[in-house]
């Protein structure tokens, strides 16, 4: 895949943006500090100048995942973002390294812990990954938060706004602010900064409100706002001491309510002004963490981290089926919400050993914790929807690389899972028989495996090949809150065993000139797998065989110093055992795979004040054993203009740049609901402005 690197903003930086290009780029997402051109698996660095451009058209961080990655799902669009995916299967999301994800209850709110303003860069390994553990099934996302710059006190403020071309009132604006205050010197440096957005209603290509997601929570109609603060000390020149704190909250303003649409007649879902009923969603989520690094401990790099992440996230009231219990109210009358919290605290622990055997190795050995306790309730009532359950992890991983000769690397390490889930007796909801469940504690230990080998024949081509192993856990809330035969126990329940997948990968990349080209073909199986099935609405877990296979490619061209094209490409098709005989007979859905899709860009520097981007991605059509959910696929364009002032630059965004009316992929593929039935977003301009002083 193409290592995403942002064109310089002036013609001043041009030369520093070039020699920064010849520089080797380290993966700390991969625990032994890998450089990307010498990775055995698709990595892809997504650097701040992409991460800007993207925000001056959507402030939506899945749509940042899924305009740069064209093997993530495209976006909901919404709060929740269950159903998206990276190459068909669950990422692992960390922020500076702390996972984001919740074991044992996932919300689809993990893409939503963080304002992308706060990012300097965001690391991605494509694929099964052993050294990570936990969820990084599909792969890695490691969103790396900003560092201090030089000098003792520097201030920058970002502001902009975003209207509709179609109807521009007080109503469908949003509003949102950065400011970062941040000094680095010889021993001691800070960053602060504090993020606020407020959003409108989006309007669809027609003009028409966007359809609001009152139960699963909406980007749209909300407020939020982020704080970050970092402290880094240096006691010498060879390590490094950082502590980080990172608070963040979205909350729905809750001034509309939603209006089923009519799907035969291609009547998306709208929004009417109104109050939902219960209290607003919200995500409020905490991550803390303090790092230590001795970069010459006896001739060894030591890494060590602690941290600790807060999670607690609100879904809107709802009258389904699964809430009602005729001893609270009659049947079809009871509203109630849940709530999911989390808290989970750990370490993680690397010491690296370059040079062995004259030069030719490097090994890398350390271990993980964690500990993840969580419930799900009912936020109006009280009542338990998933117990307590407590997730306790530790793990001794290695890696190592051994050069056979110059043009030859081999990769290969291994990665033990010493964990248990414990889980609370409980009693289901009414709509499950109110049935009682005997709790206990359930051991998981696996060994994982991974091996690459990387062929360099000339200076700037590389062929590579690898083989890992992932570990992740089904939607253990998903299927403890749905029990409803008397005498089950946690311990009699094979669908709470692990999903383990087994990945494989051949690519090659190239490096020549103006020129940077990808390809890979990777397979993912699992002979347990977890698939996400909707019965009426209602979400649930499948456990069976499946297998993701598919295609990443990508090419970019350097004009000049200060143009550059790219074109990227993924292929993913999935597939799963549908009646237990062994064969993979039936298709994956959107809610477990995405399309195929196109993505392309223009990035240029005029002068050295003005420069552009442009992007456009396709995604394909594409069919599914249930015709009901055919995708009848979608183009959409972007852009953006910035200019150099005095003081300050001047930014300009446009989102879906020919107002192109369209209903989203979720809606399409994923849930077929009257009431989800959702439009994308119309063309919106974005007018910014952002000052250093």
């Amino acid at each position: 895949m193409l290592l995403a690197i942002g064109a310089p903003a002036s013609a001043q930086t041009q030369a520093a943006a070039a020699e920064a290009l010849m520089q080797p780029v380290i993966i700390t997402a991969s625990r032994s500090n890998i450089e990307v051109d010498k990775a055995p698996q698709t990595v892809v660095v997504i650097e701040k100048e992409d991460i800007a451009r993207q925000l001056s058209i959507s402030t939506n961080s899945s749509d940042v995942l899924s305009n740069l990655l064209p093997s993530y799902t495209p976006s909901r669009g919404k709060m929740n973002g269950s159903g998206e995916t990276l190459r068909g299967r669950t990422p692992l999301i960390l922020i500076d390294g702390v996972p984001q994800s919740n074991p044992v209850r996932p919300t689809g709110r993990e893409a939503h812990t963080i304002d992308y303003s706060m990012v300097e860069r965001i690391e991605i390994v494509q694929g099964p990954n052993a050294i990570n553990g936990l969820g990084a099934t599909g792969g890695t996302i490691n969103i790396i938060t900003r560092s201090p710059e030089k000098g003792s006190f520097n201030q920058s403020l970002d502001v902009q706004v975003t209207a509709p071309t179609t109807d521009v009132n007080s109503d469908v604006l949003g509003y949102k602010t950065t400011y970062r205050a941040d000094g680095r010197g010889d021993k001691l440096e800070y960053l602060f900064s504090l993020g606020y957005e407020d959003q409108g209603l989006y309007l669809d290509g027609a003009g028409r409100p966007i359809g609001v997601d009152v139960t699963q929570g909406d980007l749209m109609d909300s407020r939020s706002y982020d704080v970050l603060a970092k402290i880094g000390y240096r006691p010498g020149d060879k390590q490094k001491l950082q502590f980080s704190v990172n608070r963040y909250r979205i909350k729905s303003k809750a001034n509309y309510v939603g209006v089923a649409g009519n799907r035969t007649l291609g009547i998306p879902s709208t929004s009417v002004e109104g109050t939902p009923p219960g209290t607003p969603a919200w995500n409020d989520v905490w991550t803390a963490s303090a790092s230590y690094n001795h970069y010459d401990l006896l001739g060894m790099e030591l890494s060590a981290m602690a941290f600790r992440q807060e999670f607690e996230g609100l879904f809107g009231a709802d009258n389904s089926a699964t809430f009602q219990d005729v001893t609270i109210a009659p049947r079809g009358k009871l509203y109630d919400q849940s709530r999911s919290v989390a808290k989970k605290y750990g370490s993680k622990v690397g010491l690296t050993k370059d040079g062995l055997f004259a030069g030719r190795a490097k090994l890398t050995v350390g271990f993980d914790t964690l500990v993840d306790e969580g419930k799900q309730d009912m936020y109006g009532t009280g009542r338990t929807f998933v117990p307590q359950s407590k997730y306790t992890n530790l793990s001794l991983f290695a890696q190592g690389e051994y050069k056979v000769i110059d043009t030859v690397t081999v990769h290969a390490g291994v990665r033990r899972e010493n964990a248990d889930l414990k889980v609370d007796t409980y009693r289901t909801l009414a709509a499950y028989n109110n049935t009682l469940v005997e709790g206990g504690k359930i051991k998981f230990n696996e060994t994982l495996a991974n091996a690459g080998i990387v062929f360099t024949p000339v200076d700037g081509i590389s062929l590579y090949a690898s083989y890992s192993e992932g570990f992740g856990l089904p939607d253990i809330g998903r299927t403890l809150r749905s029990i409803n035969t008397p005498g089950q126990s946690i311990a009699s329940l094979r669908s709470l065993e692990p999903i383990l997948t087994d990945g494989v990968e051949f690519g090659a990349r190239a490096r020549k000139g103006n020129w940077e080209m990808d390809a890979s073909w990777y397979r993912s199986d699992s002979d347990y797998g977890a698939r996400v099935v909707s019965n009426n609405g209602v979400f649930a877990m499948a456990r069976e065989k499946t297998r993701l296979e598919g295609v990443d490619a990508s090419v970019a061209y350097r004009f000049n110093a200060a143009q550059r094209a790219s074109l990227s490409y993924a292929h993913t098709k999935g597939r799963y055992d549908s009646d237990a005989n062994g064969s993979l007979d039936a298709k994956l859905d959107g809610l477990n795979v995405a399309p195929d899709r196109l993505l392309a860009s223009w990035t240029a520097n005029w002068t050295d004040k003005l420069s552009s981007f442009v992007q456009v991605q396709h995604a394909f059509s594409q069919t599914f054993d249930d015709p009901a959910k055919a995708f009848s696929g979608y183009t959409l364009a972007d852009a953006t203009l910035s200019y150099k002032l005095p003081k300050g630059d001047v930014r300009i965004g446009v989102a879906n740049l020919f107002d192109k009316s369209y209903i989203t992929y979720y809606s399409q593929s994923a849930l077929v609901e009257p009431a989800r039935y959702f439009a994308g977003r119309g063309r919106t301009v974005t007018l910014g402005y952002a000052v250093r002083f």
